[in-house]
């Protein structure tokens, strides 16, 4: 993953400037969470307002408030470029999979709120490394929050951590960048790798969809299901020949 931080856009390196020695918090939920209930908004602003860091705050939801002058609400941020600021000093991140990695590549110690899906998992994985703390956002207290932001800032032992999963996951023969541009130079001197093309693209349209093979099984259930429903019609045919005939036999003999 490229994490160096190429570019911030002068609106927020103004709020980085403008946080001291202090340093920013960068809080984002994902793309997905547009705004949360009011009183749990209200309990996070309330939180965010007790830590002398500037927050900068992914948030599209009505504004608390209660919000206070070092929160500064944002409907978009450059979420990366700010992890990998020198003066930010948490992420508060809901432990998606992407946000995770740029956290652990920017050494970025993490207070999560998971919500769904694989993100209990990630955030249980950091927080077992010691590289952050996991927050029940449903449950949590304006209390907890800060406890947790306090703890991953002012515990030493949190930014070790995360920076030794950073060396960890950067640690490689050949940087991403650099093996982009050595395998787009290799295509174009190879005049498009056509070795490295998929053989599927020189299947038919029934054969890539594997028809073919659909229809060949289909064939030989169809074949064995009218071997044995002939096989039950001859033997049901030749029981009830003899049962007739047995029957027939004694009106014979009288006669």
């Amino acid at each position: 993953m490229y994490c160096r931080a190429a570019w911030i856009f002068k609106e927020f390196e103004g709020y980085i400037n403008a946080s001291g020695e202090h340093g920013i918090v960068v809080f984002s939920l994902g793309s997905m969470v547009s705004e949360i209930p009011e009183k749990k908004a209200m309990e996070i602003a309330d939180a965010l307002g007790k830590i002398p860091q500037t927050v900068l705050w992914r948030y599209t939801g009505p504004r608390p408030s209660n919000l206070a002058k070092n929160t500064i609400l944002v409907k978009w941020l450059p979420q990366n470029d700010l992890l990998g600021h020198p003066m930010t000093r948490a992420f508060i991140t809901h432990s998606g999979s992407h946000g995770i990695y740029e956290g652990i590549c920017n050494g970025v110690p993490m207070v999560m709120m998971p919500l769904f899906g694989d993100q209990m998992d990630n955030a249980k994985r950091i927080e077992t490394r010691g590289a952050g703390v996991t927050l029940d956002v449903l449950e949590m207290t304006s209390e907890d929050l800060v406890n947790a932001l306090k703890t991953v800032i002012n515990d030493k032992s949190y930014k070790e951590n995360i920076m030794r999963l950073s060396s960890l996951h950067k640690d490689r023969p050949i940087e991403p960048l650099d093996l982009a541009v050595f395998w787009v130079e290799f295509v174009m001197k190879h005049k498009g790798a056509k070795h490295l093309r998929p053989a599927a693209h020189d299947l038919t349209w029934y054969q890539y969809h594997s028809l073919d093979v659909i229809g060949f099984l289909l064939a030989i259930v169809l074949g064995v299901v009218f071997i044995v429903y002939k096989f039950c019609v001859f033997g049901y045919r030749k029981c009830f020949r003899k049962k007739g005939q047995a029957k027939k036999s004694p009106k014979s003999k009288v006669q």
